[in-house]
């Protein structure tokens, strides 16, 4: 069964500025590494659509929905807040980086294909119910899983988050709901500063010192993810896929490789596999070296795809 690539030429539109490092050559780096490690073809590829506010509501206050909607400027850059700002195509972008994974848990569900990549940007993990943060404006990956179980009727789905960042936004929205498992990893302390102090059966945060590398991470996945994911059994599985704990990523202070993403990707996918009859969603978040991106992208999609 394929694997999906799901993104659209608007998400290329949306910029912050010139030095920002949020940038459209975070995908035109994937799509070149695709390319040159003789994958791009093997994927099933199709165009995210806009999500539409139905589908945005179930995870944000209509209110943010309407206050983004009113900062979109004809020209220029309006900041949403310190580090995230709107260009005239961000809106459009924004809105196919949600519908990208509506359309990959509506291709997953259906049997068209086993997984899906959904390379769209703006990323979305640290987007709240009410407030924008960390570069992200509609918290894509909690769109999907919402999507997933207001559509699909599911009952459980779980998102692995392994951006170095935690996942700050997807907290906030599923913190209570249980039907939702967050398992996120980051480094701590470091931007957003929460998740710690976290206690919850369905919220496994796991902060992590700077300086990590992959033996002590895989001991900590192992250790603490895997058990809970195991324990709640997901009908389907998600990926918040950040790549910027990579060593050569000065966004952070892990020191992650390829070999290490391959392995994350290997663990999810027998847990889906045991669980979920192998149905995952992987939904770009950060990483921001456009080299180490492309490489690490690569692996965890060649892994999704079991080539």
């Amino acid at each position: 069964m394929h694997t999906a690539y799901i993104t659209h030429p608007a998400c290329l539109k949306h910029h912050m500025g010139h030095l920002h490092p949020e940038s459209p050559a975070r995908l035109k780096a994937i799509d070149d590494r695709l390319h040159a490690a003789q994958l791009f073809d093997y994927l099933r590829h199709h165009d995210a659509p806009m999500a539409h506010r139905v589908h945005l509501v179930r995870v944000h206050d209509p209110a943010y929905i309407d206050a983004v909607e009113a900062a979109s400027p004809y020209d220029g850059l309006v900041q949403l807040d310190g580090d995230t700002a709107m260009n005239p195509h961000t809106l459009d972008a924004a809105y196919h980086a949600a519908g990208g994974g509506i359309l990959a848990v509506d291709w997953v569900m259906k049997g068209e294909v086993e997984s899906a990549f959904v390379a769209c940007r703006p990323p979305g993990h640290h987007a709240t119910r009410n407030q924008s943060m960390g570069f992200c404006i509609f918290n894509n990956v909690a769109v999907a899983a919402a999507h997933a179980l207001e559509a699909h009727g599911l009952e459980r789905v779980a998102i692995v988050d392994f951006d170095v960042h935690h996942g700050n936004g997807t907290e906030d929205i599923f913190r209570d709901d249980p039907r939702v498992m967050l398992v996120s990893t980051f480094q701590h302390p470091y931007y957003p500063h929460c998740g710690a102090d976290t206690v919850s059966e369905h919220i496994v945060n796991i902060p992590l010192p700077g300086g990590t590398a992959g033996k002590a991470y895989r001991e900590a996945f192992e250790a603490r993810a895997l058990p809970a994911l195991d324990g709640f059994a997901p009908q389907l599985v998600f990926f918040s896929a950040g790549f910027d704990a990579h060593r050569e990523d000065d966004m952070s202070h892990f020191m992650l490789t390829e070999p290490d993403y391959q392995w994350i990707t290997e663990q999810v996918m027998a847990v889906a596999a045991r669980h979920a009859g192998g149905r995952a969603v992987s939904m770009l978040e950060g990483g921001y070296d456009l080299s180490s991106l492309g490489r690490s992208v690569a692996v965890h999609v060649k892994t999704l795809a079991r080539l």
